[in-house]
């Protein structure tokens, strides 16, 4: 039933809860958008599952635990926010060898080693890269 379903814009919903892991089963999703709720628990590795997934959107919630290394399979994701959580752990190789993915993400907390280190955006200029509805800048 929802096997088409393209975009998941659930911006600042109140939403509480965890994401579940059947998520990676709706593998037509292009965006996922859940920032600014209160989701907690982990980022699911089943997300690594997404094929077509360009952006994902988690910042602003209460997501903990590390980054999943699955998440390096998401080969036409171009934009991966995940500040303003408590994600701890170090940018796997995997997710680091996406060239296109550009990681947003508290310093203080993740460690990013990817050689390019223009892929790795520091928490001091996610200003600059606010998303509006679908992921595009305003």
């Amino acid at each position: 039933m929802l096997s088409s379903l393209r975009y998941l814009y659930l911006l600042s919903n109140s939403i509480t809860g965890t994401i579940p892991s059947e998520i990676g089963m709706l593998s037509s999703l292009r965006y996922i958008i859940l920032s600014r709720n209160s989701i907690n628990g982990t980022i699911p590795s089943e997300i690594g599952m997404l094929s077509s997934l360009y952006l994902l959107f988690l910042y602003d919630n209460s997501i903990t635990g590390t980054i999943p290394s699955e998440m390096g399979m998401l080969s036409s994701l171009t934009h991966l926010y995940l500040f303003s959580n408590s994600i701890t752990g170090t940018i796997s190789t995997e997710l680091c060898a996406l060239t296109n993915t550009y990681i947003y993400y508290d310093g203080s907390e993740i460690s990013c080693t990817c050689v390019e280190d223009d892929l790795c955006v520091g928490v001091r200029r996610r200003a600059m890269y606010e998303p509006n509805k679908f992921g595009h800048r305003h």
